[in-house]
């Protein structure tokens, strides 16, 4: 039981930075209505871990092997509509901020924040309350949007790994000469000479 009799908070930890994840439980562990009930490393364990443990609140890292903390975020929300989630990253950029929320993020914060600050998060995402840094929010407001499309950025994501275009081709169930249409059209919006250019600039502006 939490303060006052009341049923503690059941929280899911998810990072695959280990000592990042065990820092973290540990000083959640001393608040009294605070309860980790599962830890995860990646984003796909995160879910199953979810699935099993339903917690109020999932606090999820940004970037994890399988599926980001967005993607995770987006499946919790149509899932178990009732566990809010929070993404803490070391990578705060503008564009992330913005898939967050729209994925239904209700916390966006950096892991340089302190513990007691991340209890407090927590109970105010809980108690439906949202918070974002005010530091990221500010470089999101000044950034602008994404000149990509959906398609541009779900290709430039496949061409991340180096993969040849008929390879992507084939994951994207397109053609290939449709392919390199959007790759040179994405490469163009961001004034980039290559498809790998772009997807360097792509998410130094957090866009993919």
């Amino acid at each position: 039981m939490g303060e006052g009799g009341a049923h503690p908070i059941r929280v899911l930890l998810a990072d695959d930075e280990h000592l990042i994840r065990g820092a973290m439980a540990a000083l959640l562990a001393l608040e009294t209505d605070l309860l980790v009930v599962a830890e995860a490393a990646t984003g796909p364990e995160a879910l199953a871990r979810a699935r099993a443990h339903r917690p109020d609140v999932a606090v999820l890292d940004l970037q994890m092997p399988g599926s980001d903390g967005v993607a995770v975020t987006s499946a919790l929300r149509t899932e178990l509509p009732e566990c809010r989630t929070m993404i803490v990253t070391g990578h705060g950029r503008p564009g992330h901020l913005k898939r967050a929320l729209a994925a239904g993020a209700r916390g966006f914060l950096p892991k340089t924040v302190s513990a007691r600050r991340l209890a407090e998060i927590i109970r105010s995402v809980h108690a439906g309350d949202r918070y974002v840094d005010p530091e990221l929010a500010a470089d999101a407001i000044s950034s602008g949007e994404s000149p990509l499309t959906a398609r541009e950025a779900e290709l430039l994501e496949l061409a991340a790994d180096g993969a040849p275009i008929a390879e992507i081709a084939r994951r994207a169930s397109l053609a290939p000469g449709t392919v390199r249409n959007y790759l040179s059209a994405a490469a163009a919006k961001l004034h980039a000479e290559n498809r790998h250019t772009a997807v360097r600039r792509a998410r130094e502006h957090g866009w993919l």
